[in-house]
């Protein structure tokens, strides 16, 4: 059973990858890549072993994420994290506060 905190992270990388394809991709569905991304994100939060412990991701001791799926993941909190602020306020302040 997950958490809340784990619960409010999966839809908050699940948010700022939705974005991210949109406005990169914009092909009206999210794209192949962006959904398999999603699916390895969800599925590498669901392995953390550090569980309701589990700190952000680039503060972990624990890299956890595929070299390239790391860079990949890197660029689309880059690009999608300014504007979580304007499409999800709640998602982003708790991702703040975290």
């Amino acid at each position: 059973m997950s958490s809340k905190k784990i619960e409010n992270e999966k839809a908050t990388v699940k948010a700022m990858i939705e974005i991210y394809c949109k406005s990169k991709h914009d092909t009206g569905v999210r794209c192949e890549d962006c959904n398999q991304l999603i699916d390895y994100a969800l599925l590498r939060t669901d392995k953390c072993k550090y569980k309701e412990e589990k700190p952000a991701c680039k503060n972990c001791k624990t890299h956890c994420y595929s070299p390239e799926k790391r860079d990949k993941i890197k660029e689309v909190m880059r690009f999608s994290g300014p504007r979580m602020i304007f499409r999800h306020p709640i998602l982003a302040l708790r991702h703040l506060i975290s």
